[in-house]
């Protein structure tokens, strides 16, 4: 891991704050210990009121040139940053998994989502299309066309360390906007490296500093940048409590948030399904990064007809899963974040337990060799009823809770019936039931999914949810309008002046 920090330029002490330029920082030291074996990886001096005030200061004047060049200009700069990415890919890929404690095949798929959605950026750099329009009036031409915002504050969370960042990041370079990045405390060093990635391809091509600005920092800064009319646009990914804070600040001051908050996630089993090929898909979507997605499979909704069977089905695969260092790619399950993530997880089955749900798959911490860092858990399975206080929460943990239905109206009415909506699924060979849940009567999030799990999105479409998910939209798609201004247009080219809606205002 020595070298791998070192070729990511991350030291034994580093400064958290970048302008892509300067490096330095005032503030308390934040201290990154892996989940993985609890070591100290490398410590981060954190950024305090007077570092914000001077990354916000040169940010906007970078902000006046960037707006500047053209948009396909700048797509050749995140073109080249998706270069530096495929060339260091292995090395942040295995940073991710360690620090965070996910996979690392996991860790490299969060790079590539990066490599992707340059990609997706550099192609959407010449696509910024706005609309014309026919014009009531004689000799007038209407269009609209779109414009940068100004500072974009990205405020990211630690169970996707830096692909959420570069979903934000790529789409608001494009667009002409300059970022300044919060990271998530827990994950810092994942920042400092990708921070660095930007500063090689910002002095490369002569780039004044202040296209893109890293700030680690504890949570009071993050409060600054939503009361900070001088940020135009937050984009904050996080719990739903840490969501209804941002975007109330935000909104007080008329400004504009993009919020990625929790979820819910339900799978419907249809007695219609391919068993073998849902199977995985469940298991993964539940276990998968110890269940630390927004997108993890948190409910499991089973026809009454294949409950039984689904059920030792998911028991003896539960048996097979192999906990460990996160680094052995032998292994299908690692550590949580932190102990107090454990705490969390434990608290949960003890509530569950209380209100009367049933364990198939008990779930405890680890301990012994390789378990050292306290952080390792083993994924359960209960039974449990939609309407319990705990089912309705999300515990980011490996915690699936089955139930079962009769009808599809009441399997789609238990996915829908919880205050979360970002991502829903189908398992069903049934083409009446899968456009049934695909349809304004059918599943009420963002996402929904028809044979795959809840998890695993593409760059192409845009990613986000609905009620307590926050509503906002990233990634794929027109998500990227979120990250420019919109203008309507008219222009008049003929010898006379005649109003809209065949007003008359003569003043002979």
């Amino acid at each position: 891991m020595e070298n791998i920090l070192k070729s990511l330029g991350i030291k034994e002490l580093n400064d958290g704050c970048s302008t892509g330029k300067n490096w330095f920082a005032n503030g308390n030291i934040i201290e990154s210990y892996s989940p993985v074996d609890g070591k100290l990886i490398g410590k981060v001096k954190a950024a305090d009121l007077n570092d914000y005030e001077k990354i916000i200061g040169v940010a906007s004047q970078a902000y006046q040139y960037w707006r500047n060049i053209p948009a396909p200009k700048r797509g050749e700069i995140v073109r080249q940053f998706g270069d530096k990415l495929r060339a260091k890919k292995a090395d942040l890929g295995k940073l991710v998994s360690y620090e965070m404690g996910k996979s690392y095949q996991e860790g490299l798929g969060e790079v590539q989502e990066m490599i992707d959605i340059c990609d997706f950026a550099v192609g959407l750099s010449r696509q910024l299309y706005g609309l014309t329009m026919h014009s009531e009036r004689e000799n007038h031409r209407m269009y609209e066309q779109w414009h940068p915002i100004g500072i974009v504050g990205i405020i990211s969370a630690f169970n996707f360390p830096v692909a959420v960042w570069s979903w934000n990041t790529a789409l608001a370079w494009i667009c002409g906007d300059v970022c300044v990045w919060k990271p998530s405390s827990k994950t810092p060093l994942c920042a400092v490296a990708c921070q660095h990635i930007w500063n090689e391809v910002a002095a490369e091509n002569n780039l004044p500093e202040g296209i893109s600005c890293l700030l680690v920092s504890p949570g009071s800064i993050g409060e600054k940048m939503c009361e900070d009319a001088r940020v135009p646009l937050v984009s904050a990914t996080g719990s739903t409590r840490v969501g209804k804070i941002v975007g109330t600040k935000v909104a007080e001051r008329f400004g504009r948030a993009i919020l990625e908050l929790g979820g819910n996630n339900a799978i419907i089993v249809s007695q219609h399904a391919d068993l073998n090929m849902c199977i995985p898909g469940i298991v993964f979507g539940a276990v998968g990064t110890a269940g630390q997605r927004c997108t993890s499979t948190r409910r499991l909704i089973i026809h009454e007809s294949i409950y039984e069977e689904v059920k030792q089905k998911l028991v003896n695969a539960y048996k097979q899963l192999v906990i460990g260092d996160p680094l052995n790619e032998k292994n299908h399950v690692g550590p949580l974040i932190d102990k107090a993530a454990v705490k969390d997880y434990l608290h949960a089955i003890e509530q569950l337990k209380a209100e009367g749900g049933k364990m198939l798959v008990d779930g405890h911490v680890l301990e012994g060799k390789g378990y050292e860092s306290g952080c390792y858990v083993t994924p359960s399975i209960a039974e449990a009823k939609n309407e319990f206080k705990i089912v309705q929460h999300e515990t980011f943990a490996p915690i699936l809770y089955i139930m079962k239905y009769k009808t599809m109206d009441e399997a789609i009415a238990l996915q829908n019936g919880v205050p979360q909506g970002l991502s829903s699924s189908i398992m069903t060979l049934n083409m009446r039931e899968a456009e049934q849940f695909l349809s304004a009567n059918g599943s009420d999030c963002g996402i929904a999914n028809v044979n795959i799990g809840t998890s695993g999105a593409e760059i192409g479409g845009a990613f986000g949810g609905e009620k307590e998910t926050g509503g906002g939209r990233e990634s794929g798609s027109d998500a990227w309008k979120a990250y420019m201004r919109r203008q309507t247009n008219t222009i008049n080219y003929g010898t006379k002046l005649p109003l809209a809606q065949g007003i008359k205002f003569d003043l002979n």
